[in-house]
């Protein structure tokens, strides 16, 4: 019997101890010196089990059963190692030695498939030369957000995603920033380097989005009519070759809740058909009184690439947006050198609980890049585009009502009537050739292409406005200046005598926010919206040469420009613009790790009745002559800057100084007798330095660090009272930060990580209004992230503006401040499987 014990004894210990498979191995790089902290992942199916290098380079891992097993061993800026091993015993195996080589993965020409993970920090760019470049070689400043920053920061807006980038400032809630001291002019966005048309008014989400790309300075030469401070484009996600999916839930403070989802993986066994579909959906509501912004977004994308020679990528974007237009903070009765911000709250908004914005965008997209030899080869992008737009709103007329003497009633706002539609089509077409070849010992990228862009403003659109006072006959007074008494209907509010308005007054001391019926107003001014086409045409060449530590960049783009109001209408009139546009670039390699680089190029942005954008806000939105009239807006940028890897490759490091120019700046003259009438500024000027830090501090360490310093002026104007002043809306110093740590995995903490961000801005100068600025603030944000090693899963919380700071982020007006949100949280779960 003891004997019969002891046997059980025996296989039940042998059990626990040896039940297990345990797996180790060492992993150095080519230098044979030990990597600590390379991640290690062994999965089968949905079971994976990870751990991470000690300090020389070694791992154990225990396996729950045997099994045929995918390891991965992946280190920051070397290729990853992947394997398949079999572990069918309960036993110990060692893997032995494994070497990461330095990343050596070949760029596309086109992007037609994804990328693999890699960190805050993306080293290469297609839409800045229209050809894979890394940004190291690239003689400009090109600042990247990447995925894995967007989801650590839990940005699902745009805004929220840049907001770190250097020398971009918001200004306003809209979609809309001011880079290197250069306000947007044109509107729209550009998705992968083509531009499309949409209003600015609502966010876009980034749920779709692998990076975001700020590219600085004028890019004519390579996206055509852009903004002369810099470029944003949004880089869309692409299949994988490798199966992945990912759902994510959250929900959070003011209402907000989101879901996303991103599948992507080969459809067929030879994995030349891959997939793609991502997925976003927001109901939101604001610290802002009756604002809302509800989004749903789809967007699905296929790959075919059936040899090394050929690759195609089709892909959709359909994206539903319904909001508020929120105009911003009104501070009425603010004195010039006296004006409290705090006066109102930032809550307050002067809509009514029916207004709505309705943004609804198709969008779809062909890639397709062939290689007829190794040096010849040739691609082609087509984007066909959609976007319609449905306005009602409730807005102030800028000034307090009035009694019947026409003197102002400082606790009642004037309010208007606003409905709006318009529908827009757009077209994007770019092909070209490339062509490889040496001449002795020098290397060469020639490419040779055409673009063009075509934004029609269809017919059909308009808008209808109630505003004025109610006259007793039962007809409106449109103006907001009263003629004779007498002939007006008139309403008492506090024992004194008002003309009856058409649209409500708004009460400042006793808000209401009633659901408002239109039908009681008289739309009194119906306007149509003219209908305009614009086009561009262009032809472009671009050489990169390198001979020894030497790099070249030249370009040249010759452009036609055709601007057509009320196109295939009564009144239809044109105008056109021709214009040569150069760059020229230059990279010399200090050391293997280090370059320095130099540019000059120029950008040129023809007047367009497309426009509503700042500074001039619209004046000529609904003009039936076309603003091409006026002279174009032209700009240059001259920089200087190094761009280095350092300590292993772990950090990347970007220093930028740079002075950008631009002239006939065409703005509103502020004439109140003519309202729409335009007048162009002479020439801004802005100087400054910029210092982008990303990478890994230690293995499990990540840090993003940017510093601005902008000296931005107004050069000529013909206001002199204005010359040499600080341009609008531009900080001269800012500062922003974002890391995460996760600890490590014999800590006790091992299943946690925490963020933490800074954001730092400057004072500004408003858009419309110099007798205030808008103050300085510092705002921090932080993260606290849960990941256990073998669920798959990630529970995330975020709190922004911990310190429940009250900051605004910009301003036009007294009666347009845009408050920063408050305290706020987000908590999300995130499932791969």
């Amino acid at each position: 019997m003891k004997n019969i014990l002891a046997v059980i004894l025996f296989v039940l210990i042998y059990q626990v101890g040896y039940g297990q498979i345990e797996v180790s191995g060492r992993v150095i790089n080519q230098p044979k010196e030990p990597i600590p902290g390379a991640t290690v992942v062994l999965s089968a199916g949905n079971k994976n089990v990870g751990a991470t290098t000690s300090a020389d380079g070694s791992f154990t891992l225990s396996i729950p059963e045997p099994g045929v097993y995918n390891i991965e061993v992946r280190f920051v800026g070397l290729d990853p190692y992947i394997h398949s091993v079999t572990l069918s015993e309960n036993r110990r195996y060692d893997l032995g030695v494994i070497v990461l080589t330095e990343y050596t993965q070949e760029l596309q020409t086109v992007e037609v498939t994804g990328r693999l993970d890699r960190d805050y920090n993306s080293e290469y760019s297609f839409s800045a030369t229209k050809t894979a470049i890394k940004n190291k070689e690239l003689p400009q400043s090109l600042s990247t957000v990447t995925k894995e920053l967007i989801a650590d920061r839990q940005a699902f807006q745009l805004a929220d995603a840049i907001k770190i980038v250097s020398g971009v400032t918001p200004s306003s809630f809209y979609n809309q920033f001011n880079i290197r001291g250069i306000s947007q002019n044109e509107e729209g966005q550009i998705i992968n380097g083509m531009r499309t048309r949409q209003y600015y008014f609502l966010q876009p989400i980034t749920s779709n989005i692998e990076r975001v790309e700020v590219l600085k300075g004028p890019a004519s030469i390579t996206f055509s009519s852009v903004d002369p401070g810099g470029s944003i484009n949004m880089v869309t996600k692409k299949p994988l070759s490798t199966a992945r999916k990912q759902v994510s839930m959250s929900m959070g403070s003011f209402s907000t809740m989101r879901a996303t989802l991103d599948f992507t993986g080969p459809i067929n066994e030879s994995k030349t058909l891959l997939y793609r579909v991502n997925g976003g959906f927001q109901e939101a509501k604001s610290y802002r009184d009756l604002v809302k912004n509800n989004a749903l977004l789809i967007s699905p994308s296929i790959s075919y690439i059936p040899d090394n020679k050929t690759a195609i990528n089709a892909e959709m974007i359909y994206s539903n947006s319904i909001g508020t237009l929120d105009r911003g903070q009104p501070i009425f009765g603010a004195v010039a050198g006296e004006t409290n911000l705090n006066s109102t709250p930032i809550a307050l908004n002067l809509g009514a609980a029916n207004d709505f914005f309705k943004s609804k965008e198709f969008l779809m997209m062909i890639n397709l890049t062939h290689k007829f030899t190794e040096s010849l080869s040739f691609n082609a992008s087509y984007m066909k585009q959609t976007w319609t737009e449905n306005l009602q709103e409730h807005r102030t007329t800028n000034a307090f009502a009035v009694d019947i003497e026409n003197s102002p009633v400082n606790g009642l706002a004037g309010m208007q009537f606003v409905q709006r539609q318009q529908y827009w089509n757009t077209d994007n077409l770019n092909a070209y050739f490339n062509f490889d070849f040496a001449i002795g010992r020098i290397g060469n990228k020639m490419l040779i292409g055409y673009d063009m862009s075509r934004w029609n403003k269809q017919k059909g659109g308009g808008q209808n406005s109630a505003r004025g006072f109610l006259l007793n006959d039962g007809t409106v007074a449109n103006s907001f200046v009263l003629a004779n008494a007498a002939n007006y209907q008139t309403i008492v509010v506090d024992g004194r005598t008002l003309p009856k308005p058409n649209v409500p007054h708004f009460a400042l001391n006793n808000p209401s926010y009633t659901i408002r019926n239109i039908d009681d107003y008289v739309m009194n001014v119906r306007t149509a919206i003219p209908s305009a086409l614009t086009t561009t045409h262009a032809i472009y060449w671009q050489e990169q040469m390198k001979i020894g530590k030497f790099s070249a960049l030249f370009s040249l783009r010759n452009e036609w420009y055709e601007d057509i109001t009320n196109y295939q209408a009564p009144g239809e009139s044109s105008f056109e613009n021709t214009a040569l546009i150069p760059r020229v670039g230059l990279t010399f390699e200090l050391t293997k790790n280090v370059n320095v680089y130099s540019t000059y190029l120029e950008g040129y942005q023809p007047q367009s009745n497309t426009v509503t954008l700042m500074p001039s806000t619209g004046a000529f939105f609904w003009d039936p002559k076309s603003p091409a009239r006026f002279k174009p807006l032209i700009s240059d940028l001259k920089e200087v800057g190094m761009k280095g890897d350092f300590f292993k490759g772990r950090i990347h490091a970007t220093v930028g100084l740079y002075e950008i120019q631009q002239r006939n700046i065409l703005i509103n003259a502020n004439l109140p007798d003519y309202p729409d009438s335009l007048v162009q500024r002479g020439e801004d000027r802005s100087r400054g330095v910029e210092v982008e830090v990303v990478g890994y501090i230690l293995p499990t360490w990540q840090v993003n660090v940017s510093f601005s310093h902008i000296d931005a002026r107004i050069v000529e104007d013909d206001d002199a009272s204005i010359k040499g002043k600080r341009k609008e809306n531009t900080p001269a110093n800012s500062f922003n930060l974002w890391t995460r740590y996760n600890f490590s995995d014999n800590s006790v903490l091992r299943y946690f990580g925490v963020g933490i961000g800074v954001q730092h801005s400057g004072n500004k100068v408003p858009w419309f209004n110099r007798s205030f600025d808008v103050p300085k603030y510092t705002i921090a944000d932080v993260a606290l992230y849960y990941t256990p090693i073998k669920a798959n899963m990630q529970v995330t919380l975020t709190v922004n503006n911990v310190f429940d700071k009250t900051y605004w982020i910009g301003a036009q007006n007294y009666l347009r401040l845009f408050p920063g949100a408050p305290r706020n949280f987000m908590v999300s779960v995130t499932y791969n499987f």
